[in-house]
């Protein structure tokens, strides 16, 4: 009976797996700043981001050859970008239309219940490679390694935290559903297809505006936030998306703006570091609930990882300095308007359906 006792206050005493997802993703994303930072080799900064967005997920522990996995989708999406680049710029035409192909297949894979991390990063290889290579083919090559090296410390850090914190510490892992489990309940091909062709036209009009932009390079962190909203994008109804997209920036934009406050007064990387842990344990709790998410969990993760994006960048340039306050502003700005054609584009587009898509009770 005595035994009985103390494995009863043992188990109660154990964290929750919401608790430990949250710490997760806080510790993780943390570190992957951290070391990006201290590295400090070009794009590092995609690290953290790329690290947020996998332990953001309600993902089982992510495995070596896994990791491996993710960073083969990223290194083969980019150089499928690369491929594109001499067709996009010699027959305009036929290279739009493998573009198009080329990011409606990373849409439809997830809007069907693919892997959101895999879309994301085949999305997001596919938009770095055009937005560089627009403006310098050998820069492709450096950009390639450079960002696989990235997505490895990210995935390396993902890993670490999973090791640190595991599920198997909160006392209602066990009731965790396997990942398996939710595959059947995604979405019709139908709407799959209708949500892929969204995203599709969300994505593609600011990714032909960074192609033929004199200032490709300055976009990257624009281009890799539209495309995280295109993934954002792909499995919502309406009303559901176009309220993610606008809230998540707004989100991820004071976030941003009161890190970049705080580095001002404080510009360490101890501090950096902090701020970034403390806001993955502010925001954590609005993205995880026991053993499954928040109603706006999808807001929240992808507000975490807007701020990021722009800030992160912003640090590279460096706190202090008049340059680096006007590019941190400009960017913010594009984010806002970005978004804002985001949420009109969701709602044009919406309008010609027929039959509008409607959220389904979980």
């Amino acid at each position: 009976m005595l035994t009985s006792a103390t494995a009863t206050r043992q188990t109660e005493a154990r964290l929750s797996l919401a608790s430990v997802r949250i710490l997760r993703l806080a510790l993780g994303t943390s570190l992957a700043l951290w070391f990006s930072q201290a590295i400090a080799w070009q794009m590092s900064w995609i690290a953290p981001v790329l690290a947020s967005a996998i332990l953001a997920m309600p993902m089982p522990a992510v495995k070596l050859k896994q990791g491996l996995g993710l960073v083969l989708i990223l290194a083969v999406s980019l150089n499928a970008g690369t491929l594109l680049l001499p067709t996009l710029l010699n027959q305009p035409a036929a290279g739009m239309i493998l573009l198009a192909l080329g990011f409606f297949w990373s849409f439809y894979f997830t809007a069907k219940g693919g892997s959101a991390a895999l879309g994301t990063f085949a999305t997001v290889g596919i938009a770095l490679s055009i937005a560089v290579g627009s403006v310098n083919l050998d820069a492709v090559i450096e950009l390639i390694s450079s960002t696989s090296l990235a997505t490895a410390a990210g995935v390396m850090f993902v890993i670490l935290a999973h090791a640190v914190l595991p599920d198997a510490l909160a006392g209602d892992a066990e009731l965790t559903a396997p990942p398996e489990a939710n595959a059947k309940d995604g979405p019709g091909l139908a709407q799959a297809r209708w949500s892929a062709f969204r995203s599709l036209l969300i994505v593609m009009p600011v990714a032909l505006f960074v192609l033929f932009s004199s200032g490709s390079m300055a976009y990257v962190p624009v281009l890799l936030k539209v495309a995280s909203m295109g993934q954002q994008a792909s499995n919502s109804d309406t009303a559901v998306a176009g309220r993610s997209l606008l809230l998540s920036t707004l989100i991820g934009g004071a976030g941003a703006i009161v890190g970049w406050q705080v580095l001002s007064i404080a510009p360490t990387l101890i501090v950096y570091t902090l701020f970034i842990a403390i806001a993955g344990l502010v925001m954590g709790p609005r993205i995880f609930a026991g053993t499954t998410m928040q109603k706006d969990a999808a807001t929240w993760s992808y507000g975490y990882l807007t701020m990021l994006v722009i800030l992160a960048p912003a640090v590279v340039d460096g706190i202090g300095g008049a340059s680096a306050g006007i590019k941190f502003r400009d960017r913010i700005i594009m984010f806002v308007l970005t978004t804002l054609y985001a949420v009109v584009a969701v709602y044009v587009v919406d309008a010609f359906r027929k039959e509008p898509t409607r959220c389904h009770p979980h």
